[in-house]
């Protein structure tokens, strides 16, 4: 019910009105060492394995319009939801040529044994992160590893903004007030929030994603914004800057951009802190007691990154600790399970990691992920540019260039 609305997002209405060259036919329902699959092409030369459906029918075109035989996960059930590393052996057997895996998924050395044993020459991750792959292992096994960067940016951003303003004007709790018919009539005091215009915002990890989200705070809220990251970002300065010209001309006041030298330099300044850092080891718990103890106890603190940059015990007990304190988190430490505490906290905002479920993105990122699976199996290059994504979303599937988008161990490989 999803293929119409995703195929017509993914493209422009001028492409939608191409001719298409290739369509896919419905699945043929079958098993791989007992567990259900739906195989697509099923004549197809090799075999392509995706751990869950996905959304669209672009990704299935580029897999079969190549050859290919694809293989799609039909296991449903909650106890499902995340494939354990049985499965997903058992899955991939005794021949698979290319995998599609999830992020959820441990994607470690013992598995890309298995792919390797396989005869498996490509993986591609169902994300742009890949904290879950065991990288160094897939390098070791020579199994490149893909990722689908350059189509998250402005969706991730999105709910980034939406988080924050649910927060600020406390949504959440308001909706649930009036669901449970406790709405008596209007009060000066009923669900006071805070502004955001003209505050500040604060962003932790100024890339491509604390950017756009940076720039909705700033045109939509006027908001001046102080960032941490380890390299300047001139462009984007000059941007905000450019940005306060046309203010003052319009005769508004000026908004400013400073960059912070430390984090804790940068919390006890913000309305608003948002995290857009990558995980690692050293961002591990990057916000924890003694940073939240810095901040306005009016915050709002914004979480749209991984959940263990956030200590999350310490987070529930600074929410409860202080009432007027908000915390906005679409990811969480021990994701899917939430610290004790977490839930019954009314200062927090919490949605199930949908930072990227915008039917443009999730469609686009299939595509991605495909296309890095199919032009490997055809021996084919890297593309040089992994950000710049729209020639693999926008126009007909046989005018996709012949490159894998993004292949994070290229390099290592020697497919660069």
């Amino acid at each position: 019910m999803f293929a119409a609305p995703l195929r017509s997002l993914v493209r422009s209405p001028a492409q939608q009105r191409l001719r298409r060259a290739f369509s896919v036919a419905a699945p043929v329902s079958s098993t791989a060492g007992g567990i259900p699959v739906d195989v697509y092409n099923p004549n197809g030369g090799k075999r392509v394995v995706v751990t869950k459906p996905l959304p669209g029918d672009r990704w299935l075109e580029v897999l079969t319009s190549s050859g290919n035989r694809v293989e799609v996960c039909a296991l449903k059930g909650d106890e499902d939801t995340i494939l354990s590393e049985a499965k997903i052996a058992t899955l991939i057997g005794d021949k698979c040529d290319g995998m599609i895996g999830q992020l959820t998924e441990n994607w470690n050395d013992a598995l890309f044994a298995k792919l390797k044993a396989s005869g498996c020459c490509a993986f591609s991750n169902y994300a742009v992160g890949y904290n879950n792959v065991d990288v160094d292992a897939a390098t070791k096994h020579g199994i490149p590893v893909g990722n689908t960067p350059g189509v998250l940016t402005e969706t991730t951003a999105e709910i980034g903004a939406a988080l924050t303003l649910a927060a600020a004007r406390r949504i959440v709790e308001a909706d649930t007030f009036m669901r449970a018919e406790k709405y008596l009539g209007w009060l000066p005091t009923l669900f006071v929030g805070q502004l955001l215009q003209g505050g500040t915002v604060g962003i932790i990890g100024a890339g491509r994603i604390g950017q756009a989200y940076a720039r909705m705070m700033i045109e939509g809220h006027k908001m001046n914004v102080v960032y941490y990251d380890l390299a300047p970002q001139p462009a984007f300065e000059k941007y905000v800057s450019d940005y306060a010209d046309l203010l003052e001309k319009h005769g508004e006041a000026r908004v400013t951009c400073t960059r912070a030298s430390t984090i804790e330099e940068l919390l006890p300044q913000c309305d608003v802190v948002s995290l857009h850092t990558v995980y690692n080891a050293e961002t591990k718990h990057l916000i924890n007691a003694a940073r939240l103890s810095l901040m306005k106890p009016t915050s709002v603190l914004v979480n749209t990154a991984r959940g263990p940059v956030v200590d999350e015990v310490a987070l529930v007990a600074h929410l409860q600790k202080n009432p007027t304190f908000q915390a906005a988190l679409d990811v969480f430490e021990d994701e899917p399970a939430m610290k004790p505490g977490l839930k019954e906290c009314p200062n927090s905002v919490l949605v199930p990691h949908i930072a990227s479920a915008s039917l443009y993105t999730r469609g686009g990122m299939a595509t991605l992920a495909a296309c890095n699976v199919a032009a490997r199996l055809r021996g084919d290059p890297t593309w040089p540019t992994p950000e710049n994504a729209k020639p693999f979303l926008e126009g007909p599937v046989t005018g996709i260039p012949a490159m894998s988008p993004s292949i994070v161990n290229a390099k290592a490989l020697g497919i660069a």
